[in-house]
């Protein structure tokens, strides 16, 4: 008997047919279905080609369901094995390809050139043999990897859109942003250099006031670029945007606290999806460019400063506790720092006292909240608390370290 199911059928059919299955069966069912893909009569060839074409059109959907290549590949590397994780990291490059570079936007060709690799098979239905090579794993294998990858991806649900779909980054939605870089090189390469000097130094007073010299700069920069907004004939698509951050573990609680904190003093809102690993920001794109900097060289501070104070904490024998410690300091941290960046951007405000100036701040702020409830109608919030007592004090003390002061740096 022979069957006139077609590769791309086949594919599909095993795919669809593990969506269901779950535990301890999900290893024998992709199993099953590999061993079928593997002696496919239409040849292993025209599988391959197949499994390409149905990751493109599984990868098109994720993206009209609102996913972006680095959130796919970080729900793979949550679940799956680093052997899938290339896999899929294989998939989106194959998907890429059928865009123009110059349609894809900013952070989508950002994220591809930092996530991906160029395509390296010659053609689709030399893919899978290619893979098997590389990885040194048999065809059984590869099929097997192949499922479960497409498995996972074929199952995500439709989220929040945080930009144009790739192709069309030419025409932006209204209220998604574009994703392109909005704030001057010669500001954002001096903010860039205050951090890097808070990343490198040795004295967290010092590292304080680097920081907070950088929040200086962008509070003005988000004051001048409102003000300069609100002269000009604005269009919808000149509204607050979205882009996503990873928070990877361990404390992914505490992580997402202090990026909160940061987009709060930064104009944004930030909504954390604790299932995919990420937190949404939204705001106007120079102060999500600008979260997105201070955020990652905070983490970058405040784990230079848990790990160090971390390793005091075992030295006076109290190592059964030091997870609770280090997530205690960082929920400690995120506060402080929280507070202390409203405060700086507070005294810029009083600096920059012009008469037009809040009126303009408070209208993006509503506009912000706006498009956050669109985006998000259903949230909840939370509070986190410290279970270290000693964790609590040193993680405040390291965020109140300096006296924020304007010429700290």
């Amino acid at each position: 008997m022979h069957s006139t199911e077609s590769p791309l059928e086949t594919v599909a059919a095993a795919v669809r047919g593990l969506r269901t299955v779950r535990g301890d069966a999900l290893d024998d069912a992709v199993y099953a279905a590999a061993s079928v893909l593997a002696a496919a009569p239409a040849g292993y060839e025209a599988v391959s080609a197949a499994v390409v074409r149905h990751a493109s059109a599984t990868l098109r959907r994720c993206w009209e369901h609102g996913w972006q290549p680095a959130d796919v590949l970080r729900v793979v590397r949550r679940e799956l094995t680093a052997t899938d994780v290339r896999f899929a990291v294989d998939l989106v490059a194959a998907e890429a390809r059928r865009y123009a570079p110059d349609t894809l936007g900013a952070r989508w060709s950002a994220q591809l050139e930092e996530h991906t690799e160029p395509v390296w098979w010659d053609t689709d239905d030399t893919f899978l043999d290619g893979f098997a090579r590389r990885e040194r794993l048999s065809r059984f294998e590869t099929a097997a990897c192949a499922l479960g990858t497409l498995r996972l991806i074929d199952g995500l649900p439709r989220i929040g859109a945080v930009g144009p779909l790739p192709g069309h980054a030419g025409r932006p939605r209204p209220g998604t942003g574009t994703g392109a870089a909005v704030v001057p090189p010669r500001m954002l390469g001096r903010v860039r250099a205050l951090l890097a000097k808070a990343e490198s130094t040795q004295f967290p007073e010092e590292a304080e006031a680097l920081s907070a010299k950088a929040q200086e700069l962008m509070a003005r920069h988000s004051i001048d670029e409102a003000l300069l907004a609100a002269g000009t004939s604005a269009t919808a698509d000149d509204g607050p945007g979205a882009c996503r951050i990873g928070i990877d573990g361990p404390y992914e609680s505490a992580k997402a606290l202090l990026l909160d904190a940061v987009a709060a003093a930064n104009h944004c809102q930030a909504v954390w999806s604790s299932e995919y690993g990420f937190s949404t920001v939204v705001g106007f794109d120079a102060d999500l460019e600008l979260v997105e900097l201070l955020y990652t060289s905070l983490l970058v501070q405040a784990t230079t400063a848990m790990n160090r104070e971390a390793d005091r904490h075992h030295a006076r024998g109290r190592a059964r506790r030091t997870r609770d410690f280090r997530e205690s300091f960082l929920i400690a941290y995120a506060g402080r720092i929280g507070d202390r960046l409203a405060a700086a951007v507070r005294d810029v405000a009083v600096q920059e006292a012009r008469p037009e100036v809040l009126p303009v701040l408070a209208a993006r702020d509503v506009a912000v909240g706006e498009t956050a409830g669109r985006l998000f109608p259903e949230t909840t919030s939370f509070r986190l608390r410290g279970r270290d007592l000693d964790g609590w004090e040193r993680g405040t003390a390291a965020a109140d370290a300096a006296r924020l002061a304007r010429g700290g740096a």
